[in-house]
């Protein structure tokens, strides 16, 4: 059995090594630059998440903004491996056949939170097709784990989208109350087939509406990138889809290309565009809104869910 070095794109991304390399990325405007990780903070949570053997996404995603949020004590826990079972072309986590899930691994996250002193977690995971119920279980035992230990914590879920899992596994989830449920789409419905093969667009959509249905007061979250080859007029569609379902709360940010095997980037959207396209969301109704080059899922999170309850309790109180 050959051993594979996640650290080498080949290895990391087999599925990808016949594709033909993509146009080389254009230089990174001044807006969408940021400084390399050296602070003290950054440091302790590298180490925390390292003594308690967790993988986060912020690393195998290659998030940019990983050192502005490790230094203040925020990482995202991605569970269930390191290795996915789908081969997005957006995407930098490694694929393959994952190991079997850690049973340990939830207490883990559970020493993790607690250890960090998180006011909010996001807890995100790989694809696991291979699993019956697509890993729903495991994040429902995380979720109780983090509860347990750190009952003031909210938590907010970035999950798979369940498409080959036994029926009854989003309720699983569900039931394990997270304070918000969040299920990105990506990108735009005509970009699947390229961008998203293994994903079906209005099943994804299909399942945050759902979780609305399931637990009408949760929060719903979802996001798109942007600079993939969309246009105006299709993300706006996409907003308005999600309001269609009733999603409380959209994030746009940047596509960046992880490596040349990966999707090209088509262009950089500008700082104005993104502003544009918050106040066109703002208006369709979304509780909040997040979109600016280096908007992620779970950038500033904490921050955000606590503007997206005030903003629910002024609804209400209007």
């Amino acid at each position: 059995m050959t051993v594979r070095d996640l650290k080498i794109p080949g290895d990391r991304h087999p599925e990808k090594a016949r594709r033909a390399d993509s146009a080389p990325q254009p230089k990174k405007p001044e807006w969408i630059r940021v400084k390399a990780p050296t602070s003290e903070g950054y440091k302790q949570t590298r180490d925390i998440m390292r003594e308690h053997k967790l993988v986060t996404v912020c690393e195998e995603a290659g998030c940019p903004n990983v050192g502005e949020c490790w230094s203040q004590g925020h990482a995202t826990m991605m569970i269930m491996g390191e290795i996915c079972t789908r081969g997005c072309t957006f995407c930098n986590v490694a694929t393959g056949r994952p190991d079997a899930l850690d049973v340990f691994e939830p207490g883990r996250v559970a020493d993790a939170v607690k250890k960090l002193g998180l006011n909010h977690v996001v807890i995100t995971s790989v694809d696991r097709d291979d699993v019956d119920d697509g890993g729903a279980a495991h994040f429902a035992q995380t979720i109780r784990a983090v509860r347990r230990q750190s009952p003031g914590t909210t938590i907010e879920i970035l999950t798979p989208d369940f498409l080959k899992a036994k029926p009854g596994a989003l309720e699983v989830v569900v039931e394990a109350k997270p304070d918000v449920f969040n299920h990105n789409l990506e990108t735009v419905p005509g970009l699947y087939p390229e961008v998203r093969p293994g994903a079906r667009y209005f099943h994804s959509l299909r399942l945050l509406q759902r979780v609305k249905e399931l637990d009408p007061s949760m929060f719903t979250k979802s996001g798109i990138m942007v600079g993939l080859g969309e246009n105006k007029q299709s993300v706006h569609q996409v907003m308005d889809d999600m309001r269609a379902a009733d999603i409380d709360f959209l994030t746009i940010g940047q596509y960046l290309q992880p490596t040349p095997k990966h999707h090209a980037v088509d262009r950089f959207v500008t700082p104005e565009e993104f502003a544009s396209y918050e106040k066109a969301a703002r208006g369709k109704g979304f509780l909040m809104v997040s979109a600016t080059p280096l908007t992620r899922s779970s950038y500033h999170a904490g921050d955000d869910f606590a503007q997206l309850r005030a903003a629910r309790l002024a609804r209400l109180g209007a």
